[in-house]
C-alpha cells in the first residue's frame, strides 16, 4: 500500500520541486534586472543634473544637448536621454 502511495507522489513531489526551484531562479533574474534599472536611472539622472550645470553654467543649449547625447549613449531612448520637457 505504501509503495504504491509513493509512486504516485513521487511525480508530484519532483514536478514541487522544479516548480519551486524555477520560481527561485526567475525571481533572482528580476532582481538582477531590477537593480540594473536602478543604476541606469541613477546614470541617467547624473547626465540630466550635468545637463543642468550646463545650461546654468551659460553655454548654449545645443552644446549641452551634444554633451547629454554623448554621456547618455547606449543608456536610454531618444534624442534626449529618455526624458524631454515643454517649453
Amino acid at each position: 500500500m505504501i509503495k504504491k502511495y509513493m509512486k504516485k507522489m513521487l511525480p508530484a513531489l519532483a514536478t514541487l520541486a522544479l516548480t519551486a526551484t524555477f520560481s527561485i531562479a526567475h525571481a533572482q533574474h528580476k532582481d538582477a534586472e531590477t537593480k540594473e534599472d536602478i543604476q541606469r536611472h541613477r546614470a541617467m539622472a547624473a547626465a540630466h543634473e550635468a545637463a543642468a550645470k550646463c545650461l546654468e553654467s551659460g553655454k548654449k543649449e545645443d552644446v549641452c544637448i551634444k554633451e547629454l547625447q554623448a554621456s547618455c549613449k547606449g543608456l536610454a531612448v531618444g534624442k534626449y536621454c529618455g526624458m524631454k520637457h515643454a517649453h
